[in-house]
């Protein structure tokens, strides 16, 4: 293959695509329509354009179960069309304006949230449990590429659980960053603080707040375990405790479109801002560490200084030793035991105030 389509295999493998929800059969379709030599993004999008008229007819007559899963696989889809752009060009835009459009489609099962800051606005999707007032609540975020809806399955598992979770696009991510100009920086962690904000204003959701990042986006989380009391557990899965730029063109550029600025030195400063330094930061609450042992982004020593942070008697780590980055391969496994944990650790628990 060339360069470019190998390295998008490497970056959104098989496994990858059907964790953050794509039909395995659309999978399959969109590398091997990708190694014949159709564009990324152009596969990806016509996959979800076929998921969509399949979601609009069995609407039409009357079968919105089948529409649902329909709207979820075109949903998946133009999460992975848009990663083909590592730069936010128009095209980036548009589709994830589509994504975020089919993610929609599915309310009331997802409710869209919408956060002031700064000057501009952190999105997010709720889901709720069958039963109320739900058990806690979870808050989950992605990294540098995966946001919001691209969990969607994990948001299942937790909601099985009675727990409520809320899939948060904080700064530097999907919408907050594409549409409302909201990208990462020194305070980051305020951004994401905006979603415990959410969370406790909410009359709907009661107990304790737990908070999970999934890769870069679990030095976020950490980060946010440490300063906000509020936090009653954190779940870290495949982040670097000290971020650096890196070495490779597509993930410098990646890296540059989060933080908002070409400027290498400043993308190296804000990095830096960003390194987890357990002696200054302190995890007071229950954390659970996991790794992946094939994990190519993020090595087990690099994650170490997380436990450092934490108290050894409520810190616990899992490690699946051939686990894939954030633990693709594993995926179902990997979300009943997080929503399991989270249901044990939170349950009972209030939400300190500020």
């Amino acid at each position: 293959m060339p360069p470019l389509v190998a390295a998008q295999h490497r970056a959104m493998p098989f496994t990858r695509l059907t964790d953050c929800g794509m039909d395995p059969a659309d999978a399959r379709r969109l590398l091997t329509d990708t190694t014949a030599g159709i564009p990324w993004p152009d596969a990806a999008a016509a996959i979800a354009d076929t998921q969509l008229e399949r979601a609009r007819s069995a609407q039409a007559a009357g079968h919105h179960a089948t529409a649902r899963q329909a709207y979820r696989f075109a949903s998946a889809a133009l999460m992975f069309a848009q990663m083909a752009y590592q730069n936010d060009t128009p095209e980036k835009r548009e589709l994830y304006a589509r994504h975020t459009a089919a993610t929609a489609a599915l309310a009331p099962g997802v409710e869209r949230v919408e956060i002031p800051h700064r000057d501009g606005v952190l999105g997010g999707w709720l889901s709720l449990p069958a039963t109320v007032p739900p058990r806690a609540t979870v808050l989950v975020w992605g990294g540098l590429s995966g946001w919001g809806a691209a969990y969607l399955a994990l948001a299942d598992a937790y909601t099985a659980r009675g727990l409520a979770c809320l899939l948060a696009e904080g700064p530097g991510q999907g919408e907050s960053r594409l549409r409302h100009g909201l990208y990462v920086d020194e305070h980051v962690t305020d951004g994401f603080a905006r979603f415990v904000d959410l969370a406790e204003a909410d009359p709907r959701l009661g107990g304790a707040i737990g908070v999970q990042g999934v890769s870069f986006g679990g030095l976020f989380a950490a980060h946010l375990a440490a300063a906000d009391p509020r936090v009653g557990a954190v779940v870290v899965n495949g982040a670097p405790a000290v971020p650096a730029v890196p070495e490779f063109r597509t993930a410098r550029e990646q890296m540059a479109a989060v933080v908002g600025s070409d400027d290498l030195g400043r993308v190296a400063e804000v990095m830096d801002s960003l390194r987890f330094d357990p002696d200054k930061h302190r995890i007071g609450c229950p954390l659970l560490l996991l790794h992946g042992g094939r994990d190519p982004l993020a090595r087990h020593e690099d994650q170490e200084p997380f436990l450092r942070a934490a108290d050894p008697a409520t810190s616990a780590v899992r490690i699946w030793p051939d686990g894939e980055h954030t633990l693709y391969n594993h995926a179902a496994e990997r979300d009943a035991l997080t929503g399991d944990w989270f249901s044990d650790v939170l349950a009972g628990r209030a939400t300190p105030k500020r």
